[in-house]
């Protein structure tokens, strides 16, 4: 169902001289454990979503459908904290960005995240990206625009600064607005000063930074962008990064040792089924457990 309170949540976060921090989750697990340490957002990374699910790079090898069905079980595992998802190019032309947009709305979604590359698209800070026509991106957006039918957001995406040049980029942002996006996203600024031109081009519209570990954009803490004048800060590989480096880690020293050695850190068998929720779900099977 179409969940109203959480984009009315987003939107109020969204506020001038705040910038709200986004982690990227990428799937139900790292979903609740951000939204559980006090997260205000959580931004389903699509990066994050084609790794976790495919353990394949992101160059749009995820469909429509799967991606929908991953933002319902985060939007879920998540829950009341609103999830902005990524919908890459939304799939397609405008009624595949309309259809897009109503299975976002479906899940719950409380931000939809859409972009103009051509498909099959790549991550934005991969090299060799393409863009379509700035004309045809608009209207995508105004069509996504249009398709909702509550008060899911639109966030709108560039990644001309890449392939074409900031100026195009720039331009592109103005279309964007101007076909009804709620939010603009400037895709891999390539210096402070070119964050700064952003933020000041588009001074009183919403925008977000996107802070990528060894990504092509200087990657700053969050009050940096808030004194620029960013609205929203995602970080959207982060957890995922982490958390690949650790498996390796942890599946290196089970090989080598033939068991899990004492010394990893971990969550104990219970605590982990309290962090996601048994004791609410099955009361009965946490008291057996203690006897």
């Amino acid at each position: 169902m179409i969940d109203i309170t959480a984009a009315r949540r987003l939107k109020s976060l969204l506020a001038p001289g705040h910038c709200l921090m986004a982690p990227g989750a990428y799937d139900g697990l790292s979903a609740r454990i951000a939204a559980q340490v006090g997260f205000d957002a959580v931004y389903m990374t699509g990066f994050g979503v084609s790794g976790s699910t495919l353990g394949m790079p992101d160059i749009g090898l995820m469909s429509a459908t799967e991606m929908a069905d991953r933002a319902r079980a985060l939007v879920e595992a998540a829950a009341p904290t609103p999830l902005i998802a990524d919908a890459d190019n939304g799939h397609g032309g405008e009624l595949n960005v309309a259809r897009m947009v109503r299975l976002y709305e479906q899940a719950g979604v409380a931000c939809i995240q859409l972009e103009d590359q051509v498909f099959p698209k790549r991550c934005g800070h991969m090299a060799s990206k393409q863009v379509i026509d700035r004309g045809e991106a608009a209207t995508k957006i105004a069509s996504a625009v249009a398709a909702r039918r509550g008060e899911m957001l639109i966030m709108a995406r560039t990644d001309a600064r890449a392939v074409v040049d900031l100026d195009e980029a720039l331009r592109r942002g103005e279309a964007f607005l101007n076909a009804g996006a709620d939010i603009l996203f400037i895709e891999a600024p390539q210096s402070l000063d070119e964050l700064r031109l952003v933020a000041e081009t588009f001074k009183g519209a919403r925008l977000v930074a996107n802070m990528v570990e060894d990504g092509k954009t200087p990657y700053l803490p969050v009050s940096d962008l808030a004194a620029m004048g960013f609205q929203l800060a995602i970080y959207p590989v982060s957890s995922l990064l982490v958390v690949a480096k650790r498996l390796q880690q942890v599946f290196a020293a089970m090989k080598a040792a033939g068991e899990l050695p004492a010394n990893e850190t971990r969550l104990t068998f219970g605590a982990y089924n309290t962090m996601i929720g048994l004791d609410d779900l099955i009361p009965s099977a946490v008291d057996a457990a203690s006897r």
